[in-house]
């Protein structure tokens, strides 16, 4: 299954992407229940994130940066799942900040994923979709905030 949300922000792309760190993790974090950053060392290849979700329910979730690129027109990184919460099987983000024009850029998150079996697959389509949904208004506020 494929999720793919845009989000356009302010900013040059380049500067987008270099602010992608912890403390725009910590804001993406979501509203509802309660999660801890166990590690994360960045969004370069070879980086890692590790997440604890203590409540609701409790679930572990590691993802590791195996790719991480710029061009003329987009800056992307991509985290792999190597440790994923059940019913999640496979995981895949590209996290893709596209090029407007010198002052915008558009946020791409490109997630692909299955469950621990295809009934599973279908039925996590709209809590991802739900889950990352509120991301497009976070990307907002914070990049208007930060006056790239």
């Amino acid at each position: 299954m494929n999720v793919i949300l845009k989000s356009p922000v302010k900013g040059n792309y380049k500067t987008v992407m270099a602010a992608f760190d912890r403390n725009l993790f910590e804001a993406l974090k979501p509203p509802q229940g309660e999660m801890e950053i166990v590690e994360f060392t960045g969004s370069k290849k070879g980086d890692k994130v590790h997440m604890q979700f203590i409540s609701p329910v409790k679930a572990e979730w590691i993802s590791d940066i195996v790719e991480d690129g710029i061009s003329e027109k987009q800056a992307w990184f991509k985290d792999v799942g190597v440790k994923l919460p059940w019913p999640l099987a496979t995981w895949t983000h590209r996290h893709i900040v596209e090029k407007v024009d010198e002052n915008n850029s558009v946020i791409i998150d490109d997630m692909t994923f299955t469950g621990t079996n295809p009934l599973l697959s279908l039925l996590l389509y709209p809590a991802i979709f739900l889950g990352f949904y509120p991301r497009k208004k976070v990307y907002r506020e914070y990049f208007n905030n930060l006056n790239l």
